[in-house]
């Protein structure tokens, strides 16, 4: 009996071994894969979420840094998603969304009035 309990004992040690292996290179592969779709630098960033053109700015804002720019132009293609977020800003403002911190509000003609709080 003794023989056997070391022979089971074996075997479990070396199915562990092996799912330890597997697990290893599934998260090596898993790394990989995800460096693989790294940008490579700034110019090659690609946008997981819709954006408005540029041309969708006011003249001040198409001349803030690209961060600035990006944050706008999300606002203005996702405002439905801003306005679950609540905002914390902390401007005093009150904004009741995270959408207001771009966005004051849309006219019936459909111009936007930015809020330049968020402008820096």
């Amino acid at each position: 009996m003794t023989g056997k309990k070391r022979g089971q004992k074996g075997s479990k040690e070396g199915g562990r071994r092996v799912w330890l292996l597997v697990g290893a290179v599934a998260l090596a592969g898993g790394l990989a894969l995800g460096f693989s779709f790294w940008p490579a630098g700034p110019g090659n960033v690609r946008h997981a979420h819709a954006l408005a053109p540029e041309s969708a700015l006011p003249d001040n804002i198409r001349k803030a840094p690209l961060g600035v720019r990006d944050a706008y132009r999300f606002a203005i293609a996702n405002r439905d998603i801003l306005r679950q977020i609540p905002c914390y800003c902390g401007c005093g403002a009150e904004h009741q969304s995270n959408a207001e911190c771009y966005i004051k509000d849309v006219r019936p003609n459909g111009e936007i009035v930015f809020d330049p709080m968020s402008f820096g």
